[in-house]
């Protein structure tokens, strides 16, 4: 497993940025897939978007496609998510995971996670 680490949440005025960053100890990074979710208050945690090792395939929720966008650097052990465009419906806690296999929008696919950090989107 890896540890992983969120940081950059925060409040943010609708139709403002924020970009997220997830950094993963271990030397084992670049051979997982990577994932993002989001909860919300008095909701289930839903897949936001995915990327594969190599990062040459992305996988998007249909709500934020189009305004956000994953990335990785495996070279600094760090996946990103960029959001563009937020609307006050993007508030949540993010949480970025890590699988061992296939990148997935599926939770249960994902083997270890980070604590989650809170984005808040002001109307």
């Amino acid at each position: 497993q890896v540890q992983l680490v969120e940081s950059g949440g925060g409040l943010v005025q609708a139709g403002g940025s924020l970009r997220l960053s997830c950094a993963a100890s271990g030397r084992t990074f670049s051979s997982y897939a990577m994932g993002w979710f989001r909860q919300a208050p008095g909701k289930e945690r839903e897949f936001v978007a995915a990327i594969s090792p190599s990062g040459g395939s992305t996988y998007y929720a249909d709500s934020v496609k189009g305004r956000f966008t994953i990335s990785r650097d495996n070279a600094k052990n760090t996946v990103y998510l960029q959001m563009n465009s937020l609307k006050p419906e993007d508030t949540a806690v993010y949480y970025c995971a890590a699988s061992i296999g296939a990148y997935s929008r599926r939770s249960g696919q994902y083997d270890s996670w980070g604590q989650g950090i809170q984005v808040t989107v002001s109307s």
